[in-house]
């Protein structure tokens, strides 16, 4: 996926509401991860998301309160924040919402499209894949722009592709990413560039598993790194 056809799926709203297909949801996030206007955009419109949902509670009581004193009937659905965008609240929730729109305008998404465009170099932890016993590497991160690494693969594998599997302190899936075996090895020394998204990331230890996988399909662990993930604020 590419930004215009980003753009043209709306796939920064879509990804945000939970109505991408897993298919065009990785495709999505792939092409984010690389792409400076979608990942402000994902951060903005994450950033709105939160405020309405602790905004708009708030106004809809006070909508409430001034109306008139009604028979409430007991109800087995709990409302839920979409729920405040119906026609009873309509003209105060849009209100708060244009009000929203605009401090972002003017505010959060400036801020973030400036700290996009400022010059920084994000650390990389090289390491070679290969080494058993779940080995230790120590992971400066920021917060923004996650986590570098370079790994350097074993050379004439026979893999036809490599798969980095990331997994949270607790044992959960974080994040995955799949390369060729030709990719890995384009530039002559068979080794690998990753950034790991700073979204969800946290300082801990995260294990990593290096999966080489064959023409067949077929999955082999090569290697497994705990990363040690800090940042420069927490030391």
């Amino acid at each position: 996926m590419d930004h215009n056809e980003a753009t043209q799926q709306m796939a920064v709203e879509r990804y945000l509401l939970g109505e991408l297909k897993p298919d065009l949801r990785d495709a999505f996030e792939e092409h984010a991860f690389d792409c400076p206007e979608c990942a402000v955009d994902l951060r903005a419109g994450a950033a709105f998301i939160g405020a309405a949902k602790v905004e708009l509670p708030k106004i809809a009581e006070a909508s409430a309160a001034l109306r008139k004193p009604e028979i409430i009937r007991p109800t087995k659905k709990k409302m839920d924040w979409q729920s405040w965008l119906r026609p009873a609240f309509a003209v105060p929730v849009f209100a708060a919402l244009l009000a929203l729109v605009a401090y972002q305008n003017l505010d959060t998404i400036p801020a973030l499209r400036k700290a996009e465009s400022e010059p920084s170099i994000l650390p990389s932890t090289a390491f070679h894949a290969g080494t058993r016993g779940a080995a230790h590497a120590s992971v400066q991160a920021d917060r923004t722009k996650g986590a570098a690494l370079s790994i350097e693969l074993p050379q004439e594998s026979g893999y036809a592709s490599f798969a980095f599997d990331l997994y949270d302190p607790q044992g959960k899936q974080l994040w995955t990413r799949t390369v060729t075996a030709s990719r890995a090895g384009s530039d002559g020394d068979g080794t690998v560039s990753l950034v790991i998204p700073g979204s969800g990331l946290t300082q801990g230890s995260y294990p990593l598993a290096i999966i080489g996988i064959d023409s067949k399909g077929a999955r082999t662990e090569i290697d497994r790194r705990i990363l040690d993930v800090h940042f420069d604020d927490e030391r």
